[in-house]
């Protein structure tokens, strides 16, 4: 089921012909050819991956906000009004 016989190449191509018409079928072949090529080209085409010379340094810490607590603004409660 997954693999083309001649017949079914003849199909295709029977069913190509009708649709482009024997005048379009090469220039058909030739833009696709060119296409895969282009594709295989830029595949083939690898930009080097910038690596780092220097090891990143951990970022440097406060030493005015090192005994604080910290208030997170979403898990503070509004105070309600009872009325």
């Amino acid at each position: 089921m997954g693999e083309f016989s001649l017949t079914h190449w003849i199909i295709f191509m029977g069913v190509l012909l009708l649709f482009f018409g024997p005048s379009r079928l090469p220039g058909l072949g030739s833009s696709i050819g060119k296409a895969i090529r282009g594709f295989k080209s830029s595949l083939n085409e690898v930009d080097p991956v910038e690596t780092p010379t220097a090891t990143p340094k951990p970022p440097e810490q406060l030493s005015a906000n090192v005994g604080e607590k910290t208030v997170d603004p979403l898990k503070t409660k509004e105070p309600q009004n009872k009325s």
